[in-house]
């Protein structure tokens, strides 16, 4: 994957060193050339000086071939203004922005944009939405035996109730966050094409999540 980050700050710099661990390739943007300090000289991607919402200076990191953008500068204007010109003028689907403001967070999770406010704010929660989604386990228990896993419903899945996915997939969903708000599963909740479950399943099963889910579409039943 190649992925541009907005703002190399604490969370900027330390993702784009778990990126570049990851064998990923990376494109970091600052405004300030000061701010490259964080990364050791180790870090092969390209450190690049300019304003992360300017078309030029992201089409100097490579955001017309990226697979992913975060931006996670300290202002929750730029942060939205950087994600809505990845998605809406590059097209770009994997695209998260950090935001102080829950109440502005809401909002643009309307449009679809991925956010995470600070209450919440790790690496680890931006790795998982700027990383393909089977990698997005929120949560193992002790004994490795249970793990908790986000997964958005594709359109195949939407009109179907829950029940049904979860009796097809052999999944139990926790809960469900849609338009920026979640809730817990009942059994008359439909899915909703962008709604993110929240999946309790067997850790040895999380591999094949997505194949189980994508036979529950074709055939009905996994």
């Amino acid at each position: 994957m190649h992925v541009v980050i907005v703002g190399c700050g604490r969370v900027g710099s330390a993702l784009a060193k778990e990126l570049i661990e990851a064998n990923h390739t990376v494109a970091i943007i600052d405004r300030r050339e000061e701010a490259f300090s964080r990364l050791d000289s180790s870090f092969t991607g390209q450190k690049i000086v300019g304003i992360g919402f300017d078309r030029d200076v992201l089409a100097t990191a490579g955001i017309q071939h990226c697979d992913a953008v975060a931006a996670v500068t300290s202002g929750d204007n730029s942060n939205i203004l950087i994600a809505r010109v990845a998605r809406e003028n590059f097209g770009i689907e994997r695209v998260v922005a950090r935001i102080y403001d829950p109440q502005r967070a809401a909002v643009y999770q309307r449009l679809g944009i991925a956010t995470v406010a600070t209450v919440s704010w790790t690496t680890e929660r931006v790795l998982r939405r700027v990383l393909p989604p089977e990698a997005a386990v929120e949560w193992v228990d002790p004994s490795a035996n249970v793990s908790l896993i986000e997964r958005h419903i594709e359109s195949p899945n939407a009109g179907r109730k829950y029940t049904e996915i979860e009796e097809s997939a052999k999944v139990r969903v926790v809960a469900v966050a849609r338009l920026g708000k979640a809730m817990l599963m009942t059994p008359t909740l439909v899915a909703q094409e962008g709604d993110l479950m929240y999946l309790a399943i067997a850790s040895t099963e999380v591999d094949s999540l997505n194949s189980k889910l994508n036979t529950a579409v074709v055939g009905g039943h996994a």
